[in-house]
């Protein structure tokens, strides 16, 4: 078999090696390549010829999975999966899987350090005492007391949930399914409208889809408290960025912080989120770390070793 490693896993190039080499020892042929494709032609080029595709993030759409004449597998090293042609995919017979649960610990954390990075002002306190200023202007406000509501409750905003608690604060979530352990905890299960108007921040933690797309629309950020802030770990196209920013202009809410957008970063100058007071934006950098990117990077070869044994670990079609 012929396996194509066709972007980077931000993985160190020794543990690399040796993935690598385990698959060879099995008697297959694996390539990988150390920068993304800069276009789709390119992208095309490097599936020619491959029985199974590994892809991180990088957009896959109908022409690459075409253009695998002999694809039979794509081993996706990330949770989402919007980014691949899946229905190309099942058109053609190819099996598809992908990294579920490697970046949980690592959203949770960053959804967190988003939250306290708005309530006591580290960005701006950091520039003033950079420029010779003081607190003045910079008083913040706790997140004990507080009523947090988590838009998903899978096993990131799970984990969220639980750092919540931790940190003394009361929870509210909106979820398809009631989650009895969570009951157990002292969340509250709500209507998403409920869950929009009663939190003092909103933290979103659902895949995106056709159902969710939009879901976070000028009507639901009209329905959030006077001064709450609203954080999105999850997707871009989740939440209306032009509502969003309109609030935070008109000081109806206090801040936001966003790690996802449209598109993939850089996104462009003129977003109306650039400009927008009181925001915290990241180059979708919540499941990066260490820990994650191995973790995903252990799991993706497992779902490939099984795969060339004839089994589909995390299957998504």
């Amino acid at each position: 078999m012929k396996i194509v490693l066709v972007e980077p896993l931000g993985i160190n190039a020794g543990l690399l090696e040796r993935y690598a080499e385990e698959i060879r020892g099995l008697g297959h042929e694996f390539i990988s390549y150390g920068e993304r494709p800069e276009n789709t032609a390119e992208l095309c080029a490097r599936v020619e010829g491959a029985d199974a595709v590994m892809v991180a993030n990088l957009p896959f759409p109908r022409e690459a999975v075409e253009a695998g004449k002999n694809l039979k597998y794509i081993d996706i090293a990330f949770t989402g999966v919007d980014h691949v042609d899946i229905a190309a995919c099942r058109e053609k017979g190819v099996s598809v899987s992908n990294a579920s649960g490697y970046s949980d610990v690592a959203v949770a954390e960053l959804a967190f350090g988003l939250m306290l990075g708005l309530s006591r002002n580290i960005v701006p306190c950091n520039q003033a005492v950079r420029r010779a200023g003081t607190k003045e202007g910079l008083v913040g406000t706790e997140l004990f007391g507080k009523t947090l509501g988590v838009v998903g409750t899978g096993k990131i905003g799970s984990a969220v949930i639980r750092i919540a608690l931790a940190f003394g604060m009361k929870v509210m979530a909106f979820s398809r399914t009631v989650k009895p352990e969570l009951e157990a905890l002292g969340v509250r299960f709500a209507s998403l409208e409920e869950v929009m108007a009663g939190s003092d921040i909103v933290t979103l933690h659902v895949p995106q889809n056709d159902s969710t797309n939009g879901m976070i629309n000028r009507e639901m950020i009209g329905r959030m408290k006077p001064g709450a802030m609203l954080i999105n770990t999850a997707r871009g196209p989740i939440v209306d960025s032009e509502a969003l920013a309109e609030a935070l202009q008109d000081g109806r809410l206090s801040g936001a912080g966003v790690d996802v957008f449209e598109t993939e970063p850089p996104i462009p100058e003129d977003h109306p989120l650039v400009k927008a007071p009181n925001t915290l934006l990241t180059p979708h950098v919540a499941f990066a770390t260490v820990e994650a990117l191995e973790r995903r990077a252990e799991i993706v070869f497992d779902n490939l070793k099984a795969w060339l044994e004839g089994r589909v670990l995390n299957k998504i079609c």
